[in-house]
């Protein structure tokens, strides 16, 4: 009994310590690869510089132009109409006709006014006849008072009889001058020379007085009309000048000035009319031509900046520029002035000599090293 319980705490013994040294094994491994896995932390790589494009920041003259399109009118526009009312009987011009000053655009059927003209001229033949008499009855007054034969009433009588009849002949022959003109103004002329551009009467037709049936656009001085938005009056804009050139042909060119703002803004469109007086105007710049004027700006120092180089921080537009010292990514909230083609032009939150990022900035974060070796800079 003794030697078989020897014999089971020898068993016991060597499972105990075979136990033991398995425990031993792991936990050196367990250690091991702790030690492991501090050694990767304290190794770990530092952060890989992101190569970008570069640009050194400069202010630059800069000067905006504006080019808008407009067409060519007359200086002086007219609507013209009959004075008097009646039916048309006769039409000579049609619109893009040239006429000179007095010639003859259209007929009213003249019968009315002519029978106002008849009935003048009788009134003014009765208000002579009429006058004859009371002169001679002034005179035969006259005689008698003078040699005792009639009495101061009589005589003031005739005398008065006299006036009223030359009153009513002065009236008579006013009134067939009215109606000697209402038969001429049965024929429509030409205020000016000039070029018929619309027109709104056909024969046979009834139209009242003062109402437009012909629109004239008087010969000589031109404008190039432009309806513009309000937007660019905010602009600095050089002086008055505009060059002008034809749409349909550049060659044709000119120079203006702005004459008249108009003060008003156009409630459907929203736009302001400009007109520009054309010095000069070419021959090829006909009454309707598509034009397009140029304004200049003033000139300014700006930094423009290409579109690239332009990103956001919330809702603010912002840039990407290089810690001069660590060659770290800053982000910079700027202010834009306006846009170019290509071109951003930036007013605000940069300063001359400032490194910023052109290129390969949207994968940068704040305080990422940078490498910008060969920029355009």
């Amino acid at each position: 009994m003794i030697g078989r319980r020897s014999k089971q705490t020898d068993v016991a013994h060597t499972r105990g310590g075979l136990q033991l040294k398995h425990l031993s094994v792991l936990a050196v491994s367990l250690l091991a690869l702790t030690s492991a896995g501090c050694d990767d932390r304290a190794a770990a790589p530092a952060a890989r510089a992101a190569f970008v494009r570069t640009e050194i920041v400069q202010q630059r003259d800069q000067q905006a132009s504006v080019t808008l399109t407009g067409e060519v009118q007359a200086r002086f526009r007219a609507d013209l109409s009959f004075r008097v009312s009646g039916r048309v009987i006769a039409r000579f011009v049609e619109v893009g006709v040239h006429v000179e000053a007095g010639q003859v655009l259209a007929l009213l059927d003249p019968a009315e006014q002519q029978a106002d003209v008849d009935a003048a001229t009788a009134a003014v033949a009765a208000a002579e006849s009429q006058l004859r008499v009371a002169k001679a009855t002034f005179e035969r007054q006259k005689t008698l008072i003078a040699s005792g034969f009639t009495t101061r009433p009589v005589y003031d009588q005739a005398q008065e009889g006299l006036r009223t009849a030359e009153g009513v002949l002065e009236a008579a022959k006013a009134q067939l001058g009215s109606a000697n003109d209402a038969l001429g103004y049965t024929a429509l002329r030409a205020e000016a020379a000039g070029v018929i551009t619309a027109r709104s009467l056909e024969i046979g037709q009834v139209v009242q007085a003062a109402q437009p049936v012909f629109a004239l656009a008087q010969d000589g001085e031109r404008d190039a009309v432009f309806d513009v938005y309000e937007s660019i009056f905010f602009a600095r804009l050089d002086g008055s000048r505009v060059s002008l050139r034809l749409v349909g042909d550049p060659n044709v060119t000119a120079s203006g000035h702005v004459r008249e703002i108009s003060p008003v803004i156009d409630p459907k469109s929203s736009t302001i009319r400009v007109k520009v007086a054309i010095q000069d105007p070419p021959a090829a710049m006909t009454l309707g031509s598509p034009i397009a004027g140029t304004a200049k700006a003033k000139a300014q120092r700006q930094i423009a900046l290409p579109w690239t180089a332009l990103t956001a921080t919330g809702s603010r537009p912002a840039v990407w520029a290089v810690d001069p010292k660590s060659r770290t990514a800053l982000l910079k909230p700027v202010t834009v002035a306006g846009y170019e083609a290509g071109d951003v032009l930036i007013s605000a939150g940069l300063e001359p000599g400032e490194r910023v990022v052109i290129d390969g900035g949207k994968l940068l974060s704040v305080g990422q090293p940078v490498a910008y070796e060969g920029d355009r800079s």
